[in-house]
């Protein structure tokens, strides 16, 4: 009788009655390195849920960041990509060095992308690429943290973010950095379950890459080794040398990274010299950062707060380190940006690796839903909940201009000038994605830069017979935050047609 009743719960088990599994008790092939063959692979795609479906999710994801990704003009930021992308390898270490508020290894990455060719689509094909590679990277961390179900749910909502869309259409290092950050956390994860010198090593090297990418990646680096000491102290206490494969990790992120890091003591300081003139300060960045992981939606905000901390509770219950995980990546990081936020220019972007962890706490809210029902379809529902959530948001994304539209203003300048004629660009910087599509060359017209009202005024002077157009974005407060080159704009200056983001004056 005992022999029976063990049978029919091991039954009970594999059918997927006690425990939520898609794949009914089907074991995978491949367990590990040596297991991956062209066999094993068709054998798990043909036979695992959790493969089909994540197979299905990265296509998808792939499609919408590759969708319309030359769509939009260079804004700002992405011509600064280009402007450095352009340098040499050794020039790109010498721009970081000499003040460029960033690492270079994207702008390396981005310089041989220029072998290739030069416009939109090449310059966001690597953001786009590891955006799409950051997929099946969430699953395995989701899997690892918990489960299967955890890691698809997470996946499904990484896959169709708006957020994460977006950033992977940029032509910046917000997506490389996350891909990083994510890859790193996979053997972190695996590392304080094994304690393998290899895990610790790898989760160092990739930390370090990540870094690389940007400066911003350390916040969430220094908060996964902040974790890892408080889950290890209790066993420090009597055996030391249980922290030595830690140890070894952060020399190899140290040998790595040492130049950067040297550079970085240097530019921190130039940068926290005086009050950021743009960005969200104080408690703002939080709001924001999780109204823009939601899709940019309120609604779906609130939503997504409450799956998130109904997933904290489970993960309590699961285990209080893996409670202790969510919260303290989540608040560490919002502390220290909130700190951060009055002396360095703060926008959610920055904390984008945010949003897998925002994830993997609403794939954990499964968990009650399943306890309740016992219904394998809490799961689908998690994930169409999510795509369903984020659609609407990536329809407009598809269906217009998401970023200043600087190809059509720049042709409209050539429309309306005449050969002699002065273009003052107000402030100055934005001659970077403004010259990415206009030549004052072969428009036959003077081009200046002006940040203040005394170089308008300079520029004004030199005026004949010809006319000045000003091209003038909102930037201008940051260059300008005493506000006199808007006064000078205003009584020197009408509008020429529409204005908008961009907006065209012309001399009075």
């Amino acid at each position: 009788m005992t022999k029976k009743r063990e049978d029919r719960e091991n039954r009970k088990r594999s059918s997927g009655e006690d425990i939520c599994d898609l794949d009914n008790g089907v074991v995978s092939p491949c367990l590990s390195f040596r297991d991956v063959t062209v066999e094993n692979i068709k054998n798990v795609i043909s036979n695992s849920r959790y493969a089909q479906l994540l197979l299905g999710l990265t296509l998808l994801g792939f499609f919408l960041r590759f969708y319309h990704l030359g769509f939009n003009s260079l804004w700002l930021d992405e011509a600064s990509t280009y402007t450095f992308a352009s340098m040499s390898l050794p020039g790109i270490w010498q721009a970081t060095v000499g003040g460029e508020f960033n690492p270079p290894l994207f702008y390396w990455m981005e310089h041989m992308m220029l072998s290739l060719g030069n416009n939109e689509t090449i310059l966001r094909f690597i953001p786009a690429l590891l955006g799409g590679l950051t997929i099946p990277l969430v699953y395995l961390v989701g899997k690892e943290f918990v489960d299967r179900n955890v890691g698809i749910i997470a996946a499904a909502a990484c896959a169709f973010s708006p957020f994460l869309i977006y950033y992977s259409q940029e032509a910046r290092a917000y997506s490389v950095m996350l891909f990083f950050v994510i890859f790193a956390m996979i053997f972190f994860l695996r590392a304080l379950k094994t304690d393998d010198i290899k895990d610790w090593v790898l989760f160092g090297v990739l930390s370090a890459l990540a870094f690389w990418s940007h400066f911003y990646a350390l916040v969430i680096i220094g908060a996964l080794v902040l974790y890892a000491l408080a889950v290890k102290f209790p066993s420090l206490r009597t055996d030391i040398g249980s922290i030595k494969p830690m140890i070894i990790a952060g020399a190899v992120f140290v040998v790595i990274c040492l130049p950067l890091i040297l550079v970085t003591i240097q530019l921190f300081a130039k940068r926290t010299a005086s009050a950021p003139t743009y960005g969200i300060q104080g408690l703002g960045i939080i709001s924001e950062t999780f109204q823009q992981i939601s899709g940019f939606s309120d609604i779906v905000m609130i939503l997504f707060l409450i799956l998130f901390i109904i997933g904290i509770c489970q993960a309590f219950l699961i285990d209080k380190n893996k409670g202790l995980f969510l919260v303290s990546l989540t608040v560490l990081t919002f502390v220290i940006s909130y700190f951060l936020s009055y002396k360095i220019p703060m926008e959610p972007r920055y904390l984008i690796f945010l949003a897998p962890i925002v994830f993997i706490g609403i794939g954990l809210s499964y968990k009650p839903v399943w306890k309740l029902f016992h219904n394998r379809g809490v799961v689908y529902g998690l994930m169409v909940l999510v795509v369903i959530l984020g659609t609407p948001v990536l329809v407009n994304m598809y269906s217009g201009y998401t970023k200043d539209d600087w190809r059509g203003f720049a042709g409209q300048v050539q429309l309306a000038t005449h050969p002699g004629d002065f273009v003052v660009l107000v402030p100055g910087y934005i001659y970077q994605p403004f010259n990415y599509y206009y030549s004052n060359s072969s428009d036959q017209t003077f081009e200046y830069t002006a940040d203040t009202a005394a170089d308008l005024g300079g520029i004004a002077a030199r005026k004949t017979n010809n006319t000045i157009y000003y091209v003038i974005t909102g930037d201008i407060m940051s260059a300008n935050p005493n506000g006199d080159a808007i006064a000078w704009l205003n009584n020197n200056t009408r509008p020429y047609g529409p204005e908008s983001t961009i907006a065209l004056r012309v001399s009075a």
